[in-house]
């Protein structure tokens, strides 16, 4: 709940994306100026344009030696007092309706369900702005050298991990009470949860308090260490033209000419291995990534693996108590490290689109892999996102035959999980986008994409990689739930 609201306020205000937006109340006072952040070896992507940061539990005193005059760093800090100091006030009100026919299986019997949903939010919050003077940094920056005897500062020396300090935040003036509702007449979605969570209320109230000084959005600059002297980075090395390769430096393509072009690219290049993956080793990568998708403490866990992998971190091991990550880390171990990591980059694409998706997306696309629909889903999805929705909200139509199901009620499940996406479907194939869409829809093209590979309907029309050991393919009876191949 919390991330929704962060990620408004910089889509409301921030059109340059400089503004990066706080996804956890747990950690926003890791978001303060002066705090240090790690960038995590994680490429931007279409659905995630802005870098990942993790915090440290380091402020820029902490690792600076002590000045001459004794004073903090924190004297630099403009604080915002005055009347009208930087503030800024937002609001939004919605109400959004979602009509649709159900049909699923519960204990044994099918039931046949016709009804209606209904997602609502609301907040209004006052921000301020804080910032470091900038001037009077570089000032200390002369004055002061890094302590180079510091553990984090000569672990950080012997990674390749990039250094940054919160230098601008946007925080909550006062303190704010966002709620959430959302409701199922007739027990649309309550089924839905009653079969994949155990969660069968047809009603869903949910409110979240932010407090007076909550760190909300933040900008950082990256710093340069070397010899205990330090530099800030003012300056980011763009291109003007995007190169896609894939992992054996092969180019793929130049600048996409359209958004699902753009999209498309990415997910040829991370899923190209999972494309060559014998029948059992997809079936078991995909029983897994549905396991997570189910539980947000497997989700974690297999994030923090895969990112371990990623950034070699020292005592990475990919051991588990979870039966559902066993299997699929057992694979990892007792491959070679190129496919290893080929198959880790994958593996964390996926859940950070996943990570993008609401709770009940996850569970309606749970539904449509037992349905059979992902690919009808995937290529309408990628109609939508052939038209503008970064920037407009224009209306638009799509072909409406591919709104149509063998079953009626599949048709509302798609425009229910697109809807949550963003954009209003009618059976007739016009579509309406709501609040900038496309980073949440271009995020359901690529799970969609995921769940279709791995389920065996999609392959990638490129030259083979050499197979895996086919050795570590788990056994049949160890591969329950899905046996799509």
């Amino acid at each position: 709940m919390f991330k929704k609201v962060t990620r408004y306020i910089v889509n409301q205000g921030d059109p340059n994306q400089e503004w990066v937006p706080v996804e956890s109340i747990t950690d926003h006072e890791h978001f303060r100026p002066f705090c240090l952040l790690i960038q995590k070896r994680k490429p931007k992507t279409e659905f995630h344009p802005g870098p990942y940061y993790q915090c440290t539990g380091f402020r820029l005193d902490s690792v600076l030696l002590p000045g001459e005059d004794g004073k903090s760093t924190e004297s630099l800090l403009l604080s915002g007092d005055g009347p009208d100091y930087n503030r800024l006030a937002l609001s939004k009100v919605t109400a959004d309706k979602v009509k649709g026919d159900l049909s699923v299986i519960a204990d044994g019997a099918t039931v046949k369900l016709k009804g209606s949903g209904s997602l609502s939010q609301e907040f209004s919050i006052k921000l301020q702005k804080k910032a470091i003077e900038m001037n009077s940094l570089e000032a200390v920056r002369k004055k002061r050298k890094i302590n180079m005897d510091h553990s984090f500062i000569q672990q950080l020396l012997r990674t390749t991990l990039k250094l940054y300090v919160v230098y601008e935040t946007l925080e909550a003036s006062e303190e704010t009470v966002y709620k959430e509702s959302s409701k199922a007449q007739g027990g649309f979605l309550a089924t839905i949860y009653a079969k994949f969570s155990a969660q069968a209320s047809t009603e869903n109230r949910q409110s979240i308090v932010i407090p007076k000084g909550c760190t909300l959005a933040f900008r950082a600059i990256q710093m340069n260490i070397s010899k205990g002297e330090w530099g800030l980075g003012f300056f980011e090395r763009t291109r003007c033209a995007h190169v896609y390769y894939f992992d054996d430096g092969v180019e793929l393509s130049g600048l996409p000419t359209t958004k699902l072009d753009a999209v498309d690219t990415e997910v040829k290049q991370h899923y190209r291995i999972f494309s060559e993956l014998p029948c059992g080793l997809r079936v078991m990568f995909l029983n897994t990534i549905t396991a997570v998708m189910r539980d947000r403490k497997l989700f974690q866990e297999l994030s923090q693996k895969m990112e371990g992998v990623l950034e070699k971190t020292d005592g990475c091991k990919l051991k588990t108590k979870s039966p559902d990550l066993k299997d699929l880390l057992s694979t990892l171990k007792n491959s070679p490290r190129d496919r290893c990591l080929l198959l880790a980059k994958g593996i964390t694409y996926t859940l950070d689109a996943l990570a993008e998706l609401l709770d009940n997306q996850l569970l309606l696309l749970l539904e449509s892999l037992e349905r059979k629909i992902v690919s009808q889903q995937l290529q309408l999805v990628g109609k939508l996102l052939e038209h503008e929705l970064e920037n407009g909200n224009e209306s638009f139509h799509v072909d409406a035959s591919l709104l149509s199901f063998p079953r009626q009620e599949d048709q509302g499940l798609t425009m229910t999980l697109v809807e949550l996406s963003r954009v209003k479907l009618q059976e007739d194939g016009s579509a309406e986008p709501m609040e900038q869409p496309y980073e949440v829809v271009a995020a359901l093209y690529v799970a969609l994409y995921a769940l279709n590979l791995l389920s065996g309907d999609l392959v990638l029309s490129r030259e083979p990689l050499p197979k895996l050991q086919e050795n570590l393919c788990p056994p049949a009876s160890s591969l329950p739930q899905f046996h799509p191949c």
